[in-house]
């Protein structure tokens, strides 16, 4: 049987009450488990619950609305051919359907039936579109500061969008002073959002015939993607699916980039505005996990200038791959460890994007010099 986990002193949980946090208020893993093999995929399922039998509890009814299965494709982009897992073919437009769908379902089932999100952007969207879909109320904390079309998506699924004066801190804080009142459904904290994002790994495995690539390279801000990454991939190894971990690549830009900076033993530098706006969290709460999966997948992180991650969105773009900056970086970094020798050419890379660049026309019209 599972439980939450802190992974710092291996205190453990049991599964059965609602819980974003240990007590003294530490973020939380589960305890380990093995993956799965291919016999236990639901094949006629067409979204992450074909994957049920990885995850510690199987919900009455899940929320789903068809997240996952997104497109795999071979491009040729700067540095060499890469497969592109395009994430944003999800509901609403981002890989944080994975986790807000397993997430919900579990609180759900707890019999939560009102949840509170901080976030001006994908996370928020996610956690209002499957609390509407589930039912559920959900609140939104975003700081005053944002453009109000950024709360557009979640405002018209129904959420209520509290604005927050000061910074994203301040906005953070005040979701953790509400957390007394409504359940915290966040996507940084609880660790079953994990459970959604590690079916990139399974579904990855299942795309290139149950084999594991040889790097996977992601965009990261608090780390879900790589977390969720090594979590699967870590179950499959352990299953015996596969015989090593790929090795997974952190890509965060330099203008706030703390854990890519840990992990290549740079001193800490304080965050300035990025165009990589996705990935700009400052205090990532699980800096220490995210460095472990780093060194024990044998990866590593690369950080981005600004001119570099806009000129991977518009060769992106030019191909017709139309995403957002912050995740176009992976891209960026894909080439830079291609010129590094990190990644060979007869090696498999997966590079993960995440969203859509149709969240992201602001960004896009500053950089090509266009009024809107």
């Amino acid at each position: 049987m599972q439980h939450y986990l802190d992974p710092r002193t291996s205190q453990t949980w049991t599964l059965d009450a609602p819980r974003w946090c240990g007590d003294a208020r530490q973020p939380l893993l589960l305890t380990g488990r093995a993956g799965i093999a291919p016999a236990d995929i639901v094949t006629a399922e067409r979204s992450i619950w074909r994957y049920a039998a990885a995850f510690p509890w199987m919900p009455k009814a899940p929320i789903s609305m068809g997240e996952g299965r997104t497109p795999l494709i071979e491009r040729a982009i700067p540095g060499g051919t890469a497969l592109l897992k395009c994430e944003w073919f999800m509901p609403t437009g981002s890989f944080k359907d994975r986790g807000a769908s397993v997430m919900l379902s579990l609180l759900r089932d707890q019999g939560v039936t009102s949840v509170l999100e901080d976030s001006s952007g994908n996370g928020g969207a996610a956690v209002s579109a499957y609390a509407a879909a589930g039912g559920m109320a959900a609140t939104i904390f975003v700081p005053a500061s944002t453009s109000p079309a950024k709360t557009v998506q979640s405002r018209a699924a129904g959420a209520a969008i509290e604005l927050i004066p000061g910074s994203r801190q301040d906005c953070a804080d005040a979701a953790l002073a509400k957390s007394a009142e409504i359940f915290y459904a966040s996507h940084n904290w609880h660790p079953f959002f994990l459970e959604g994002t590690k079916t990139l790994a399974y579904e990855l495995w299942e795309d290139l015939g149950f084999a594991a690539p040889d790097h996977v390279i992601v965009p990261c801000g608090a780390g879900s993607n790589v977390l969720g990454c090594w979590l699967g991939f870590g179950e499959l190894k352990r299953a015996k699916q596969i015989a090593r971990l790929p090795r997974i690549w952190a890509a965060q830009p330099a203008h706030c980039g703390p854990i890519a900076r840990a992990a290549l033993g740079l001193p800490a530098q304080d965050a300035r505005p990025t165009i990589a706006e996705g990935t700009a969290i400052a205090q990532p709460l699980r800096l220490p996990e995210c460095l472990h999966a780093l060194e024990e997948s044998e990866g590593g992180a690369v950080l981005l200038e600004e001119e570099e991650i806009a000129a991977a969105s518009l060769s992106l773009a030019r191909s017709g791959v139309y995403v957002e900056p912050t995740c176009a970086q992976a891209a960026a970094a894909f080439g830079k460890l291609r010129e590094a020798g990190k990644i060979g050419a007869a090696e498999t890379a997966v590079v993960v994007l995440t969203g859509t660049g149709l969240k992201s026309t602001p960004r896009y019209a500053e950089m090509l010099g266009v009024a809107l």
